[in-house]
């Protein structure tokens, strides 16, 4: 281990200064890489090294245009982030791959884990053969991307219940009426994965919607604080017409759908360990090159609290992410598990944050620093996938018996 000099990138034999990795570089002080098979620690190692290397620093302007960076999800393609899903890996493994994505950027591990785990998922779980023979490859390849169009505008939390988008059968056709909101890759999206209730027997069913569809129209969702890079919109669907094909077989009743949305709201977990691994990153290294009264803010004693809270904090919600794969590997997961781990790893992230921020000072509050854009994002994993108080809900409808929704 390197002595407290070298870790503040000193040297002791009079040469001139130079840059000297801290201990603990990659942070992992509870050794979870270490549960991985040979071969999926290998894999881990290089995409990491090219997330750090190549998205980290290259997303903050994309970040800061709200722009999406179609180039770099071309090169996160080779590395095989768009069939996570499909490729037979360990849900350790992906969840690792979904916290070193976060831990370059929030945004883009959205996009990787709605796309894995809820439209390759739900094609791949739900959809017919022909649905998998004609988008599966694609998406894998990340070559075409489908949004997830659940969310409408006056519903929420309460979707399953209040959804109001319709689907209604005329002859060999199904026309679609309705409205989503904040669907993540709506604008850039090659379809929609649209959930709307059929008027017939009142049950919810998901649709692969073409966004070339007439009557189809997404608009980009503008001026958010957090996930800029993700391309959010509002769509409208005016009676879109689809070939009935294009039905998901296996999700013709919303019950069918809540085994992969319940796996989607765990994937936030591994989101909140990444950023809170980020926020650490750029604190400890700021502390260590920054300098005030004469010496590193790494040799304050409140610096080092924070510092040590931060970590505390991401290695306590890795941790529990840890042991939901473990559950999840074994076919154990429920509802209330994944709850939760969401409700739980987010408020840690939120507060690891706001930490790593004041930290920093005034520089913590702009994106040149980094970590002005992770406190931006922060509050968007504690929202999304159901919100903070929507999951601690949950948790405790199932620890009491006792339901506090109504």
């Amino acid at each position: 281990m390197l002595d407290e000099k070298a870790a503040a990138g000193t040297v002791t034999s009079g040469e001139p200064t130079q840059k000297v990795l801290p201990p603990y570089p990659e942070a992992d002080l509870m050794h979870v890489v270490d549960l991985l098979p040979a071969g999926e620690r290998a894999r881990y190692a290089e995409v990491r090294e090219f997330l750090q290397t190549r998205i980290r620093a290259a997303s903050i302007e994309y970040w800061n245009r709200e722009e999406f960076p179609f180039g770099l999800l071309a090169e996160m393609a080779k590395y095989g982030l768009g069939g996570l899903q499909t490729d037979g890996s360990s849900k350790l493994f992906k969840g690792l791959m979904y916290t070193e994505i976060a831990r370059a950027d929030v945004s883009l591990s959205a996009l990787v884990g709605i796309h894995n785990e809820l439209i390759v998922g739900m094609i791949h779980e739900l959809g017919s053969p022909e649905q998998k023979r004609k988008w599966l490859p694609g998406l894998e390849a990340f070559t075409q991307l489908g949004a997830f169009a659940l969310t409408e505008p006056d519903h929420g939390s309460d979707i399953a219940g209040g959804l109001s988008t319709t689907a209604r059968r005329d002859g060999g056709e199904w026309v679609i009426n309705g409205a989503k909101r904040w669907i993540g890759a709506g604008t850039i999206a090659d379809f929609a994965l649209v959930w709307a209730r059929d008027v017939s027997d009142h049950q919810i069913k998901g649709f692969i919607v073409e966004a070339d569809r007439a009557g189809y129209s997404a608009t980009k969702i503008t001026n958010k604080i957090g996930l800029r890079i993700m391309q959010n919109a509002d769509i409208t669907l005016d009676d879109v017409r689809i070939p009935v094909d294009n039905v998901l077989p296996g999700a013709t009743a919303f019950s069918r759908a809540n085994d992969l949305l319940r796996d989607s709201r765990a994937w936030v977990g591994w989101q909140a360990a990444g950023i809170q691994l980020a926020a650490f990153d750029i604190a400890r290294s700021y502390a260590l090159e920054r300098k005030q009264f004469g010496k590193e803010l790494a040799r304050f004693q409140l610096i080092q609290q924070q510092l040590a809270d931060i970590l505390g904090n991401a290695n306590a919600s890795l941790s529990l992410m840890v042991e939901l794969a473990r559950i999840q590997q074994a076919g154990k997961l429920e509802m209330v598990q994944a709850a939760m781990c969401k409700a739980t790893t987010t408020r840690l992230a939120r507060s690891s944050v706001a930490m790593g921020r004041s930290l920093m000072g005034g520089n913590g509050i702009t994106t040149d620093y980094e970590m002005g854009k992770l406190f931006g994002d922060a509050e968007i994993l504690y929202t999304y996938e159901g919100s903070y108080e929507i999951n601690s809900m949950i948790v405790a409808r199932a620890v009491t018996g006792k339901s506090a929704f109504v």
